[in-house]
């Protein structure tokens, strides 16, 4: 099963049991490169950003997500592939260069790049500090910045759970966040971060979290 025939199967079920809420599609081009960035709360907000948006997202998702056992982590795995994941070794070294690359080449071919910055779940439901690989992925590429909230998805699947359960979940597209003050400085780490404080500002102001000023893999150590 492809990428757009899962769609049309899946689609129906999710509205009819979550009833997910969408707004905010306009924001988002209906071709050429674009990046999602979106804030983290579940391993369901993948299935969900991907299915609400008419276009075919890329993840770069950790490896590990592809090897989960149990019934429910062999779906997790088909679906992951089916949708066309990215599989990339998760890291702050040669993992993350990989992901990046992998990122900006789907960019470089008109696609659309979805991305967690926190780079990992919110532990809390804060909003964490992101990560500077969407600042330079962002001005390395041109590419627009949208925005994404997730909403609910926390308590749909929360951490730990193999089952997800009911409830509503939403869905909201931002307006590009404006970074021409930053254009071409993709190798200035200040211009990097920058960036991607500008990129955070906006999904927290679309997601209404509490900021959180630190990462999150600090903060769940």
């Amino acid at each position: 099963m492809g990428y757009r025939k899962l769609k049309i199967v899946v689609r129906p079920v999710l509205r009819a049991l979550w009833r997910p809420e969408v707004t905010g599609l306009d924001h988002l081009p209906g071709h050429g490169p674009v990046i999602l960035a979106s804030n983290h709360l579940s391993l369901a907000d993948f299935v969900f950003l991907g299915l609400a948006a008419p276009r075919h997202i890329t993840f770069v998702v950790k490896a590990e997500a592809f090897a989960v056992g149990g019934p429910a982590g062999r779906f997790l795995t088909w679906l992951l592939r089916t949708m066309g994941q990215l599989r990339v070794d998760r890291g702050a070294g040669r993992g993350a260069r990989a992901a990046l690359d992998a990122s900006r080449a789907v960019l470089d071919d008109g696609g659309v790049v979805g991305i967690y910055p926190e780079g990992t779940r919110s532990p809390d439901g804060r909003l964490y500090k992101g990560r500077t690989g969407v600042g330079w992925l962002a001005l390395a590429s041109g590419a627009p910045v949208v925005p994404v909230a997730m909403h609910g998805t926390g308590r749909v699947l929360p951490r730990g759970a193999v089952v997800p359960r009911l409830g509503r979940v939403g869905v909201r597209f931002g307006p590009p966040v404006p970074l021409d003050a930053y254009a071409g400085r993709s190798a200035d780490p200040h211009a990097r971060r920058a960036a991607t404080d500008a990129i955070m500002h906006a999904i927290g102001d679309l997601a209404g979290q509490e900021p959180a000023h630190t990462y999150a893999n600090t903060a769940k150590r």
